[in-house]
């Protein structure tokens, strides 16, 4: 058994057990979800437990508290359709331990661009109080060799790093570790990588795909939990002004990224940019037709999130008789705390019959992919820049 009140992670470990683990994407909260993926995928192919990070997401300001895995997913149910053991890191180390444990990692990052000349930075080490020594992974885990505009390494690449031969053959000297300068090799029971979002089985930025192993074999299974769920449902039912008492009627979800993607825009405006709500009207008609074909449901109501600031363009978007969840109306952030606006929509996307979203932008692909994988919905993630 566990001992839950242990302070380093390697008085926590059995024996006889092989570990994995990662430290998330050091960016948004969705390409973390990617991560967490990429990385209990790597946990099935390797027969290792995956112990998966918390969430420490860029976005969001910066004391924002670390966001733990079983707070937006359900534990015991992912653990459950996986069919494998999975494992937080406040189940094997104490989140207050003021111990630091020594680690050896492989550090990916450096192997698969041609700018930084480190292991990628996480502030997660800080959360989890280690002191990590990175050893360079050998240059044939980068999926296109020699190519500076992709950052991807493959799973099987980096699988085999799990297995003696392929350790052996590629231990190089170790970095020394930041705090007590160790240079230890990469442990063989706690296999960690520094950086797990740019990994695919077949071509890039592939958990968008149908056939996505990663997405097939781990990410369908990482559902809400049930209180999230709730949650969600209470923020639909006032979002369409209908009671708490009333069954949700069927709908199709829009994420409409604008805000945060204007470095894509150059000089041009959002107007320019972006592609106009007629466009997005559109693409939901299709949906609609598309529901209606195939499930012979008529969807009349739309349900849209944005980060778009513009009074005007959301009176356009009720001017469609489009409804959005009021995060200020309901003090979401007072409520529950800062990450409960992304969580809650994320939640509302994946309830949609159909979806409509924002061309990459990885909480689009997430909800679009939801939406295929647990309703049989059809989406748009296509749409966005023109």
């Amino acid at each position: 058994m566990f001992q839950y009140w242990t302070h380093s992670i390697l008085d926590n470990l059995r024996n006889q057990t092989k570990y994995i683990t990662s430290w998330g994407s050091s960016a948004g909260w969705a390409n973390d979800v990617i991560s967490f993926i990429n990385l209990a995928y790597l946990g099935l192919i390797t027969d290792r437990v995956t112990i998966l990070p918390v969430f420490m997401s860029t976005h969001l300001p910066g004391n924002t508290p670390p966001l733990p895995f079983s707070e937006a997913f359900d534990l015991r149910r992912f653990r459950s359709l996986l069919g494998k053991p999975v494992l937080e890191w406040g189940e094997v180390k104490q989140t207050n331990s003021q111990i630091l444990d020594d680690l050896g990692c492989w550090n990916v990052w450096e192997s698969v661009q041609f700018n930084a000349k480190s292991p990628r930075h996480s502030t997660v080490h800080e959360k989890l109080n280690l002191d990590i020594s990175y050893t360079k992974t050998p240059d044939w885990v980068k999926m296109i060799p020699n190519y500076e505009h992709d950052q991807h390494s493959t799973f099987w690449s980096l699988a085999a790093l799990a297995f003696p031969e392929a350790r052996t053959a590629n231990l190089v000297p170790p970095l020394p570790s930041p705090q007590h300068q160790l240079s230890l090799p990469p442990d063989d029971q706690l296999l960690c990588f520094d950086f797990l979002y740019y990994v695919a089985a077949q071509e890039p930025f592939e958990i968008g795909l149908d056939y996505s192993p990663a997405w097939r074999y781990v990410g369908q299974y990482m559902r809400w939990t049930a209180a999230l769920e709730r949650l969600a449902d209470e923020y639909v039912r006032y979002a369409l002004r209908i009671a708490a008492s009333d069954p949700i009627p069927p709908f199709i979800a829009i994420h409409a990224r604008r805000d945060d993607f204007q470095g894509w825009c150059g000089t041009f405006t959002n107007e320019e940019c972006f592609a106009p709500l007629s466009a997005i009207a559109r693409r939901v008609d299709e949906v609609k037709a598309e529901i209606l074909q195939r499930k012979g449901v008529t969807v009349n109501h739309i349900i849209i999130t944005s980060d778009e600031k513009n009074d005007a363009w959301w009176d356009q978007v009720a001017d469609l008789g489009w409804w959005t969840p009021d995060h200020v109306k309901m003090r979401t952030e007072e409520r529950y705390g800062v990450w409960y606006p992304v969580l809650i929509d994320a939640v509302i996307h994946s309830q949609g019959l159909g979806f409509v979203g924002t061309d990459r932008s990885t909480y689009s692909i997430l909800s679009a992919r939801r939406v295929a994988s647990w309703h049989d919905g059809p989406m748009y993630t296509h749409w966005t820049i023109i």
